[in-house]
């Protein structure tokens, strides 16, 4: 799991070089065409750093109280702290200092599965009680939710309503809970949708992308083009031409689609099926966690990571309308490969206590038991 994570964010760091040095070079007016690739490999360089430091801290210590609510907290006043900031293409998601940016919607990310895992641990009994139990940890979700679409950002606003359903279906939740709360997510999603102009317009280019390629589904289409030029064995490393000037944003947001030009099919199934590792390593150590804070906790983290390559992967390729997410490790942005790596770290630390059996066993009892209660009584 290390060596993925790692690798993904080193080539990443090499994939934002190749999609962005014309960009950096116009930018500077000719004076240098690694201003993306330095603050990325900085980024990069502190994030496996971070995911080392991570992993050899016991991630217990993020079941304390002060920790968790600390945690969100801060998350809270930074994503209220963004407003105060001037708008970037039409969004403000950035806390800017100096050359540097910080986005707090990427620590909610973490801090939403810390409070689920320590809140459903500890109250184990009471987790399909409505009133005591549903009602705040959708209350947290909500609020967090809300204040990143406000940036606007729907996409991360999915991602974290992926990380609650999974969380809260592993914990034992009563399904019609669970059925209702991702009926009122989808209505909410659609709401997002049809009271938001641009968004419907992302919509309609997704159903005819060619339809709309000079304006709405240009993105997309010339994502489209970028990936069916790369073939089987792809153009070469820095050989793609979509990225100059043509794909908008080709070293963030659609940086996929410069691996699928320079690196063809065999690239890009690389990265799914790296993707695909990572998932199976993280869940592995999700389920045989020595406790139950430790087994919602990654199953949260690694549902986070997951669905937003699948977001992006299936944007990139017309499978979803457009939205602004990035691919994790892969993508620019520093405050992403950061909290991303320092994910996997946790993830990491709950894979090096797995080793208790007869503590996971005890942990794992009362999920299991729970369940098969609720059959036997219904």
């Amino acid at each position: 799991m290390f060596a993925l994570a790692a690798g993904l964010a080193v080539f990443g760091t090499l994939m934002v070089y190749s999609a962005s040095a014309m960009i950096s070079q116009r930018e500077t007016h000719g004076a240098t065409q690694f201003s993306y690739f330095y603050k990325q490999l900085l980024f990069t360089v502190v994030g496996i750093g971070t995911m080392y430091v991570a992993s050899r801290i016991d991630y217990r210590v993020l079941q304390n109280e002060y920790v968790v609510y600390g945690l969100l907290a801060i998350t809270v006043i930074l994503l209220i702290a963004v407003f105060a900031f001037p708008e970037i293409n039409g969004a403000r998601r950035w806390i800017r200092f100096g050359g540097f940016s910080f986005q707090p919607s990427e620590l909610a990310k973490i801090s939403l599965p810390v409070f689920l895992a320590y809140f459903l641990t500890k109250n184990e009994a009471s987790v399909a009680d409505l009133r005591a139990t549903v009602i705040r940890c959708v209350g947290v979700l909500v609020l967090l939710a809300a204040l990143i679409l406000r940036e606007p950002d729907l996409g991360t606003a999915i991602v974290l309503c992926a990380v609650f359903s999974a969380v809260y279906f592993a914990a034992g939740a009563n399904i019609l809970h669970v059925a209702a709360i991702g009926a009122g997510i989808i209505f909410l999603g659609i709401g997002a949708i049809l009271f938001a102009p641009w968004r419907m317009e992302r919509v309609m280019a997704f159903i005819d992308p060619f339809k709309h390629a000079d304006d709405a589904g240009f993105q997309v289409v010339q994502s489209l083009y970028a990936i069916g030029s790369g073939g089987i064995f792809g153009e070469g490393y820095a050989m793609g031409q979509q990225k100059l000037f043509y794909l908008p944003y080709p070293y963030s947001d659609f940086i996929f689609s410069v691996v699928g030009e320079e690196f063809g099919l065999v690239g890009t199934l690389t990265i799914v099926f790296a993707f695909g590792l990572l998932l199976w390593r993280g869940s592995r150590a999700a389920l045989t966690a020595p406790d139950r804070f430790g087994t919602l906790l990654g199953i949260g983290l690694i549902t986070g990571i997951i669905v937003q390559a699948l977001f992006n992967i299936s944007v990139v390729t017309s499978i979803m309308p457009a939205k602004g997410i990035p691919l994790p490790f892969i993508s620019y942005g520093g405050t992403s490969v950061l909290m991303t790596l320092f994910s996997v770290g946790i993830l990491l630390s709950i894979s090096e206590r797995s080793g208790d059996k007869e503590t996971t066993n005890a942990a794992a009892k009362p999920i299991v038991h729970r369940r098969k209660a609720k059959s036997a009584y219904r």
